[in-house]
């Protein structure tokens, strides 16, 4: 079971949240806040898998508040949910702890895809918001395609394999069960991945590898 905090000062949209993540049954949301203050609160005490944040919230708002659970709830992996998809949020998102960021416009499917993925220790990036991030890395970089290239000569045939799943958001399960491999195994290839390249989460890994041409542009 996963279990998942909701953070929005908005009633209407935590309902409307609730009701698609609770519309599969491995998972359940145990708490609702309407600000920042009351994520980290209920965070504290509940010690959700995941909690899914607003960034516009009254107060402590919700990228403070993804920064604070990060370092106080270690256990709690957090997923940004916007209507704001400012390279500036991203950044700040990411940079605090988050693993996820997600578009409310997005379709509901995304919502659960990126709960589950960042319940795993994965990252999770909405189609619109990956784009934006790799967009800095597109035609005219050579010299970082060249780097990356190098970079991934240090991986064994299987890391490849992996990676290049990760890049395109699968989840360990999912890496798993297309490469025939057991989770734990996975995990052990992300880590390695990670290690080797000399970056610190599945978001810039995914990067590196579009970089290095193992990533079809969007």
């Amino acid at each position: 079971m996963i279990r998942v905090l909701i953070a929005d000062d908005e009633p209407m949209m935590r309902a409307g949240v609730r009701a698609i993540l609770q519309s599969e049954p491995e998972i359940e949301v145990v708490f609702e806040a309407a600000s920042g203050r009351e994520a980290i609160e209920g965070a504290q005490r509940h010690r959700p898998d995941v909690a899914v944040l607003d960034i516009r919230m009254p107060g402590l708002d919700g990228l403070h508040a993804a920064a604070e659970i990060a370092a106080t709830v270690p256990g709690t992996r957090v997923a940004m949910l916007t209507t704001f998809g400012e390279e500036d949020y991203i950044e700040r998102a990411l940079g605090g702890g988050a693993l996820g960021f997600l578009l409310k416009a997005a379709d509901p499917r995304e919502l659960i895809a990126g709960v589950r993925a960042v319940s795993e220790g994965g990252a999770y990036l909405s189609p619109e918001i990956a784009r934006r991030v790799i967009a800095p890395y597109r035609d005219g970089h050579r010299a970082r395609s060249v780097e990356a290239r190098e970079s991934i000569t240090a991986l064994t045939e299987r890391e490849r394999e992996v990676l290049a799943l990760l890049s395109v958001g699968a989840s360990n399960a999912e890496i798993g069960e297309r490469l025939h491999l057991v989770e734990g195994t996975v995990k052990g290839h992300v880590s390695a991945i990670l290690v080797k390249l000399g970056v610190r989460n599945r978001v810039e890994a995914a990067v590196l590898a579009f970089r290095a041409g193992m990533v079809a542009g969007p």
